[in-house]
């Protein structure tokens, strides 16, 4: 102590420039990597403390400050300074704070770094990630910032062994595929279609929880499954406001309000809000969307706390089935014969995506160490959807020969409306046994996901006759019967909808009005309800501690729901979680789990693996045996450098059965198959942390071997998984020059993504290539600025490359060297 004041003595002349401090913990030893706000009438800054506990903040205007520290770890500390008063450094003590983390999380996350230390929704206990004995990979509003991820796909590629799959909300995860619709959002599932990507301006931290979390989140991916935490209101005033530009004609506009409403600070708001009007390098496609998030926490006593947010998202742009290239030959594709730019949509298709989510969060304390916890979830989604796409399939002369230049097109329009509700209600217990300490939960989950009546999908595809009718499909047989059409002086049977001609593509209208409707489809009315009771022990002994849960879930589909024809199917499960966790030491934790999951078939309805026409029939897929899926993984959790770099570490395997694939037959292409297993081993880690205290750094590695086990066709066995690449990483890196340098102010981001080949999903005939892209950013904030300039460039070297693809009509390139300036003004 004496040491740290003679430093701080010998380092500066105390004056009203200028304030140093020290943060400790009740035994004296340094709080490490914490936010000290210093507010004013007219500034507000944020420094960080050092490997020591030290804090400076240079080049103050005033006298009169207050210093705000809030941490979930620390008692929240307030005061009122006077710097002309001040004869020596400030020593602050934190006291460790008595809520520590709460169950529900209804107040805001105060810490501004790329690491997150906690999780709420892995457990609903909300224990340290550190102490979780499961990989939990974490992106923080700051990353997501600093590296303009406006969509959750540029969110979660920092996380290791996720791996964006196309342009729409879809990833794989450990090698495995998602199946899931929509997304989790505060530890509830919503359900709305994959299509477009949901924005991340409102989003507080993306928590990629690994292998089948079934046990906390019911029916989900055994991969992995995405969880986006909103912004929550905070107890201290903080005002932001971004306008941005950049490439593909993109403007956008986000603001983040937040603070108390009175003056004892027990009613706080948040209010986020954006505006996007965006294109593409892809040809006819827009990605314009509207998001308001109000929330409101009221803390009414100390035993107490609830909170309410509302997600209004309405995203209007295009269905994009991504790029097509000629046909091939197996071994001898050329994924650049057409420009990546190439959509075989048109400039009049639109889909429009619209929803609203209410949620409320009640937790109240009702005796010592007992707490009832309560989450309720309200969503409303509907669809309008128009658009030219493939039938990924390729032209046919009148000899039945394929033409690779043609592309076989169909049209499509489609509207919908869906209702989900969510229930969690649970109780904690924290209590004492013997030299255990022990958190006990039970609870119970309700989710309920119905489609309403008045759905429908027309589309017009296929073939016209002479007799003015349309076939579905070409028999050169009778070929005779088809009307014919000339195109580039070959002679083929006449498309319902014009073929799409690679070589030379035609950008004129489409008349709408003169197709033939040949498929008039109602969507059945369905609803699927899982239900389930849990309890859940975390007990702590000494250096080991245990997490051990036992869910039994009961799962209904109701498909032609409330008409004569109700099909229902169910399915009962019961799925455990065993954990452990022992400290090595008090910076590095090691720990081995098992879990198990489930995933009814219908759940995977419309996503890849395809499930085909049973989204449009009576005939449920909830038929098909249930999709089941364990666990097992062993890691290693650290904090290195006194706490500045978080490193998690873990090897795994993932065994799934009952995968439920498109048979891939041309004559019946709805029909499926049921494969009978998968399993994918690997390694990763994630490192994020503070190489220096101006010196922020997020990377991450994954080694993935995903096989087939068992299948239909035995040749499969034993051969790679599709959509899989067996190495991926990610780096991200800003470093800001120290105020006392000529270059204070500018800082600078650089950033690396990389992944090896991956097979397509619904071909084996190539690969997509493995690729490694840069990133870079400059950042500029004046000194005793509330402004800061941030110019991103991703895709520097200008590479041409695919993040995934299908089959030979649906690629999906990557996005050449793009920009976006953003200007953000906090107050």
């Amino acid at each position: 102590m004496l040491f740290a004041a003679l430093l701080f003595a010998g380092q500066a002349t105390m004056g009203q420039s200028r304030l140093l401090g020290q943060l400790q913990d009740e035994k004296g030893a340094p709080v490490i990597n914490m936010n000290v706000r210093l507010v004013s009438d007219a500034e507000n800054k944020i420094a960080l403390s050092d490997i020591d506990g030290n804090f400076e903040f240079q080049g103050l205007q005033g006298s009169q400050y207050r210093i705000l520290i809030s941490s979930m770890s620390y008692s929240s500390y307030e005061r009122e300074i006077d710097l002309a008063q001040l004869r020596q450094p400030l020593v602050i003590v934190l006291s460790p704070s008595g809520l520590n983390l709460q169950e529900v999380e209804v107040i805001g996350r105060v810490r501004q770094d790329y690491t997150s230390e906690y999780s709420f929704s892995a457990t609903k206990i909300a224990i340290a990630n550190r102490d979780l004995p499961q990989a939990v990979g974490s992106v923080t509003k700051e990353l997501i910032r600093d590296r303009q991820a406006f969509r959750l796909a540029d969110a979660v590629k920092n996380v290791s062994g996720v791996t964006p799959s196309s342009f729409y909300n879809q990833y794989a995860i450990r090698g495995i595929s998602q199946n899931e619709e929509g997304q989790i959002i505060n530890g509830l599932r919503t359900r709305q279609f994959y299509f477009l990507q949901p924005l991340t301006s409102h989003i507080e931290r993306v928590e990629v929880i690994k292998g089948p979390a079934s046990v906390t989140f019911a029916s989900t991916d055994p991969g992995g499954s995405i969880n986006m935490v909103t912004k929550k209101p905070l107890a201290e005033d903080r005002k932001e406001v971004s306008l941005s530009a950049g490439s593909f004609n993109t403007i956008r506009g986000t603001l983040d309000f937040t603070g108390p409403l009175n003056s004892s600070k027990t009613l706080l708001y948040r209010l986020n809000a954006a505006y996007q009007q965006a294109g593409s390098f892809r040809d006819y496609v827009n990605n314009n969307s509207v998001l308001i998030t109000p929330s409101i926490t009221y803390l009414p006593s100390d035993k107490t706390s609830i909170n309410t947010e509302l997600i209004f998202n309405s995203m209007h742009g295009n269905l994009d089935r991504g790029q097509p290239i000629f046909g091939a030959v197996a071994g001898e594709t050329d994924l650049n014969s057409t420009p990546i730019s190439l959509n075989l949509g048109a400039s009049t298709d639109y889909f429009i995506s619209d929803e609203l989510i209410w949620t409320a969060n009640l937790s109240h304390k009702l005796a010592r160490g007992l707490n009832f916890n309560a989450v309720y979830m309200k969503q409303t989604w509907k669809e309008d959807l128009q658009e030219h796409r493939t039938t990924n399939a390729f032209a046919k002369n009148m000899e039945g020969e394929q033409v690779s230049s043609l592309v076989l097109m169909q049209f499509v329009e489609r509207k919908q409306n869906w209702d989900i509700d969510n229930l969690n209600a649970y109780l904690n217990y924290d209590f004492e046994l013997g030299k255990t300490k022990n958190k006990l939960l039970l609870g119970y989950d309700l989710h309920s996901w119905q489609k309403l009546k008045g759905g429908g999908q027309n589309a017009a595809r296929g073939f016209l006759l002479k007799d003015g009718s349309v076939a579905g499909s070409f028999n050169p047989a009778n070929a005779d019967s088809y009307q014919t059409i000339t195109v580039d002086g070959e002679v083929l049977p006449k498309p319902n909808v014009s073929y799409f001609n690679l070589e030379n593509p035609n950008s004129a209208l489409p008349v709408i009005t003169d197709y033939v409707f040949n498929s008039r489809v109602a969507i059945p009315a369905a609803l699927t309800t899982s239900s389930a009771i849990y309890i859940q022990e975390h007990f702590q002994l000494g250096k080991l501690s245990a997490l051990v849960s036992l869910r039994n879930e009961w799962f209904e589909d109701i498909t032609n729901y409330g008409s004569e024809k109700e099909l229902t199917f169910t399915n009962t499960v019961l799925l455990p979680r065993v954990g452990l966790t022992y400290s090595v030491s008090p910076a590095v934790n090691v720990y081995a789990t098992y879990l198990e999951g489930m995933q009814p078939q219908s759940n995977t309805v419309t996503l890849m693996p395809s499930t085909g026409a049973f989204f449009w029939t009576s005939e449920s897929a909830s038929r098909f045996k249930p999709l089941e899926s364990d666990l097992k993984e062993l890691g290693v959790k650290a904090e290195l450098f006194k706490g500045l770099i978080q490193v998690n570490s873990a090897v795994y395997e993932i065994n799934q059965e009952n995968i439920l694939m498109n048979a891939s037959l041309p004559a019946f292409p709805d029909s499926l198959v049921q494969r009978g297993a998968d399993r994918s081993r690997g390694f990763e880690v994630d490192m994020t942390g503070f190489a220096l205290p101006n010196w922020q750094v997020s990377m991450s590695y994954s080694y993935i071997d995903a096989v087939i086990v068992s299948d239909a066709n035995p040749e499969l066995e034993g051969t790679r998984k599709e959509n899989s690449p067996k190495h991926s990483g990610n780096f991200w890196t800003r470093y800001n020059f120290e105020e006392k340098t000529k270059l204070s102010g500018l800082g600078f981001g650089l950033g690396l993504q990389a992944q090896s080949s991956r097979i397509p999903w619904f071909t084996r005939d190539f690969e997509v290539p493995a690729f490694a892209i840069l990133d870079a950013a400059v950042y500029y904030a004046p000194i005793g600025s509330s402004v800061q300039l941030a110019l991103n460039v991703n895709n520097v070297t200008d590479k041409t490359y695919w993040l995934g693809a299908q089959n030979y009509t649906r690629l999906f390139p990557g996005a050449p060297r793009n920009f976006i300036l953003t200007a953000t003004y906090k107050f």
